[in-house]
């Protein structure tokens, strides 16, 4: 009997990139998710692929080689995961708030964004607010359907030979001599070479399970989804500048932000809220309101539209607000892929592909260090 060279932990969209890539790589990988697959965070995200809202440095660095990757890997999924290169457009509702922005543009064409100032947002967006300090297009950004996305990967990954199984929980490493020999979990113990850890939010608490913690805590989101309206009434991702110091603040207290988009299905995504507040899934009134009354600065229109329905998530967030990727030190065999927050859908090419290269001895395509599990702060 052969036994799988890795296990993933996790099948959620970061879950599934890696299984996909570490598959094609030509390596027996098994999928292992406690719930259903594609049933956590990438179940309850927006499918944002973004430039716009990350300043120069690591993470940009893997935005925008997964962005380079996303024609290549979407064709040979060959599947609809509702890709939109629609773009994105970043405003600044008020006149302190347009030199900060304009600065950060500026630093962000230098290392390769496309960023345009826009004098006149009527063409892109007619029903935006015409009361505006500054406005920048970001034709870059993108968004698909998460849940689309990840069934994708792992049916690809599958198509590669990678066995998928839902409804098994992680609980623990088989080592020997510090190395691993197997995964126990609760259908029994699964002899493997590697266990990877990408189980999004809740990797800190397996990662403590496993033996290495590592500091990932969730952070709650929630969303607002209008009725249907008319195709073009939203065109972009529009959101308000303050929504970029929103992602890199490590604030554990409530902090929102306009953040409009549509979606295929022709709803209207409203967002965005950060909270700290553990894995409590009690959807807040207050918060929405917020969400709500932010998303009419932009769109006053959306004043006489219904909310169809609410939902929340939780991100994966870091203290230092960069993903963790590759191999944990104090236990040979065991690698982690996770701490990406808001950004898991758009870095999943990259982050599957880097652990794939890692994994294999193939020299990494981008700068693996300032994503190592040892760096200060995260190795807990």
């Amino acid at each position: 009997m052969s036994y799988p060279d890795v296990v993933v932990v996790g099948a959620g969209v970061i879950g599934a990139a890696c299984a996909h890539d570490l598959a094609c790589s030509g390596l027996r990988v098994v999928v292992v998710d406690r719930g259903p697959l594609a049933s956590g965070t990438s179940a309850a995200g927006e499918g944002n692929i973004l430039v716009s809202d990350k300043e120069p440095g690591p993470e940009l660095d893997l935005a925008l080689a997964s962005l380079r990757r996303w024609p290549d890997l979407l064709a040979a999924l060959d599947a609809d995961v509702e890709w939109e290169p629609k773009g994105g457009l970043v405003v600044a509702t008020t006149d302190a708030a347009a030199p900060p922005l304009r600065d950060f543009v500026a630093a962000q064409r230098t290392v390769g964004v496309d960023a345009v100032e826009v004098g006149d947002v009527a063409d892109l967006e007619p029903h935006l607010t015409k009361d505006l300090a500054l406005a920048v297009h970001y034709p870059q950004d993108a968004q698909v359907q998460p849940v689309l996305l990840t069934q994708a990967l792992l049916a690809a990954a599958a198509r590669h030979g990678a066995a998928l199984r839902p409804g098994v929980t992680a609980l623990g490493l088989d080592t020997v001599r510090g190395t691993v020999r197997g995964l126990r979990t609760s259908a029994g113990t699964l002899p493997c070479g590697a266990v990877l850890n990408a189980c999004g939010p809740w990797a800190g608490e397996l990662s403590a399970a496993l033996g290495a913690p590592i500091s990932v805590q969730p952070r709650r989101g929630m969303v607002l989804v209008t009725a249907q309206l008319p195709a073009g009434t939203v065109r972009h991702k529009v959101y308000d500048a303050d929504y970029v110091g929103a992602v890199a603040s490590g604030d554990g207290d409530l902090q929102t932000s306009a953040v409009v988009e549509s979606t295929a299905a022709g709803t209207v995504l409203i967002g965005s809220s950060r909270q700290r507040i553990g894995f409590d899934e009690t959807m807040r009134v207050e918060v929405l309101r917020a969400l709500a009354v932010k998303a009419l600065i932009l769109f006053p229109m959306l004043a006489t539209v219904s909310i169809m329905r609410t939902y929340g998530g939780f991100r994966p967030y870091a203290p230092d607000h960069l993903p963790i990727i590759g191999a944990d030190p104090r236990v040979a065999g065991l690698w982690h892929a996770t701490g990406h927050e808001g950004a898991g859908i758009g870095l999943a090419p990259v982050t599957g592909r880097l652990i794939a290269e890692l994994m294999t001895g193939v020299g990494p395509h981008v700068d693996p260090s300032p994503f190592r599990v040892d760096r200060p702060g995260v190795a807990a």
